[in-house]
């Protein structure tokens, strides 16, 4: 990975023992956790902790990155074409498991129950879609970039700079809730102001991706997965292991339900984690229209896609698909057994007698995350910063034994608060945000690259300086990528939305603009140029009009949106919208004008043919 260029060219020494360096990674790793809990044992503070843990993997990742530094086009933008279908699936679960997978999803589970499981469902059945209409036929074309394949089948560079636009706005808003859990994590463990803890998490975004380029992200985002998968699986484990004996979250998940279900009727509380569409979640065609829109976003989303770009040939990319639903379904299996015993665990601590008075000494943990963000932690309605505030808040109320229905706890901070919830040590709190951090890493770097390789290579290189050298053309993709990078840290700085939010608005943009593009181009010989452009102007333009003006208004104002639902679909899917229209745009507009040419409906179907040699050859050195 880091040696020569001749090395890294031929496929060299680093690829032929990925199993053995990953694996003394692996070692490495579970060797500093242990390290870490002997150190916090000797009495060495949490803060110095919580740095240790984030400073060791952000400088493993940033050591990565340097070792992969590349001036080489091929391996800048698909890593050379050479990543294993079973590493390429392992970066691509890191990839996909943003900070919303990771922090954001259990989350939400523990406050909507069975209606969080769409965010669940909607991710994994995505990838089947990647897998049967998008993916294979993408990396047989061999094109770097998704604007490249709107281009060479579309013909011209308008359908390229539509679908740059599309990519560009789709990618920014995930980048953005990406570099919001950064911060978040760096806030809490850090001891830092959100404001400032959001460019402390940009460092290390940067130093992953900068200098290597697509071949930098793939390797430090297997290393990521590694890091996210240890640390998500470890709290769950414990949890299961102290409540029931046994330490498969997975399979005694209906025992903490069933527990859940008997504290809540103990306590009054309505039962909703066993009743689907309630408890401010998502009606029947709420739930199923986020579901459409997150599997259709998914198999569009250019930072997905890009991952099997890298793969050797067509069946390493169906291969790797394959792979990259084992690493996604570990955690996605493991997540609503996560909220449910960190659900658990909370109704326990409020039935133990939590007062306004003895909060500090049975639960002081939430005063330290709402030191963090005042908006984390609530309680009685008021931020639950010290004793004295959360006092005089359950006086105003009149409470003074603490209820579920007292305490608000945002869902952006469950997972990372749970093993202090549960009484872990606080090692397995640094690890929890060492995973966080990871996974947010993993996905901001990847999208990061997908915006800068479209704006330098389709955008500079393809419609501005054709005869562009590979030194210059490099060389602008890391200032745009440093400049995006830096206006998403200051975006996310305002907190425009939660993190689940944020990435399900990222998926509708994606949905409503590429999706009809991508599909009809491989699977209809009659789509042409004119019904792609069309098409995506008008998918994308619904889209982005109804997610802006439902949740901001005209004037953009968060607090006061002007326009109300349309028949009741929530902001998030937006995509119901963009999406019908862009197909029956597309069509109606291709039927209605001329023809693609014999030559590119013979190259289409040539494109759906399993085997054969890559349609599009460019040199990748």
């Amino acid at each position: 990975m880091a040696n020569t260029t001749s090395t890294t060219a031929s496929g060299g020494d680093f690829t032929s023992n990925l199993g053995r360096i990953y694996g003394l990674y692996t070692g490495g790793f579970i060797a500093f956790i242990i390290l870490m809990a002997i150190l916090s044992a000797m009495g060495v503070e949490n803060v110095v902790i919580g740095y240790l843990f984030m400073g060791f993997t952000i400088v493993i990742y940033a050591v990565i990155g340097v070792l992969s530094r590349t001036m080489h086009v091929g391996e800048y933008y698909v890593a050379g074409r050479r990543v294993p279908a079973l590493y390429n699936g392992m970066a691509t679960g890191a990839d996909w498991m943003s900070a919303a997978s990771f922090i954001g999803m259990a989350g939400s589970l523990y406050l909507l129950g069975y209606d969080g499981l769409g965010f669940v469902l909607g991710w994994t059945g995505g990838y089947v879609l990647v897998a049967i209409l998008v993916a294979p036929y993408l990396r047989k074309f061999g094109a770097y970039t998704v604007p490249d394949f709107l281009s060479a089948r579309y013909g011209g560079n308008l359908a390229r700079f539509i679908g740059v636009i599309v990519l560009f706005s789709c990618s920014f808003t995930y980048v953005v809730a990406q570099i919001f859990g950064t911060g978040l994590i760096s806030a809490r463990f850090l001891g830092i102001d959100f404001n400032v803890a959001v460019y402390v998490g940009l460092a290390g975004i940067l130093v992953c991706s900068m200098l290597g380029g697509m071949r930098a992200v793939t390797w430090t985002q297997v290393a990521q997965y590694i890091v996210l998968i240890i640390a998500y699986l470890i709290p769950a484990i414990w949890m299961s292991t102290v409540k029931t004996g046994i330490p498969i979250p997975q399979l005694m998940q209906g025992q903490a339900l069933a527990n859940i279900t008997a504290l809540e009727t103990a306590q009054g509380i309505a039962v909703h984690h066993i009743t689907p569409f309630v408890h401010g979640g998502y009606d029947a065609k709420n739930y199923f229209l986020l579901i459409l829109c997150l599997m259709v976003g998914t198999a569009s989303l250019p930072h997905v896609l890009m991952r099997y770009f890298t793969t050797p040939s067509v069946r390493e990319a169906r291969v790797s698909v394959a792979w990259s639903l084992l690493f996604i379904f570990i955690l996605y299996f493991t997540a609503p057994a996560y909220a449910a015993f960190a659900k658990w665990t909370m109704l326990d601590l409020v039935a133990s007698g939590l007062t306004p008075e003895n909060i500090a000494e049975k639960a002081g943990w939430m005063m330290r995350w709402a030191a963090a963000d005042n908006t984390l932690v609530q309680i009685c309605g008021k931020a639950a910063t010290d004793t004295a505030a959360i006092v005089a808040a359950c006086a105003e109320k009149g409470v003074t034994t603490l209820s579920f229905a007292d305490i608000n706890l945002n869902a952006d901070m469950i997972v990372l608060a749970t093993p202090e919830m549960a009484g872990m040590p606080y090692v397995i709190s640094g690890l929890v945000a060492a995973g966080g951090l990871a996974a947010a890493l993993s996905t901001a770097d990847g999208l990061l690259l997908a915006i800068a390789n479209a704006l330098s290579h389709d955008i500079y290189y393809k419609m501005i300086d054709q005869n562009a050298p590979t030194s210059r053309r490099l060389i602008v993709s890391r200032i745009l990528l440093v400049m995006v990078a830096v206006l998403a840290a200051y975006v996310a700085s305002t907190k425009p939305s939660d993190i689940l939010s944020m990435v399900s608005w990222a998926f509708s943009l994606a949905a409503g603009g590429l999706f009809p593009a991508l599909v009809l181009g491989v699977w209809w010989k009659r789509a042409n140029s004119t019904g792609a452009v069309a098409g995506m102007i008008a998918g994308f333009g619904i889209t982005l009009f109804y997610l802006v003006m439902t949740q901001y208004g005209a004037d953009f104002d968060k607090a006061t949106p002007n326009m109300e639902l349309w028949w009741g679909v929530k902001n998030i899917s937006s995509a119901t919208f963009g999406l019908p229209v862009g197909f029956a745009v597309m069509i109606i507009v291709s039927l209605l004008t001329r023809a693609p040419s014999r030559d590119m409906q013979d190259f289409i179907e040539e494109i759906r043919v399993p085997r054969g040699k890559q349609m599009m050859e460019e040199k990748i050195a």
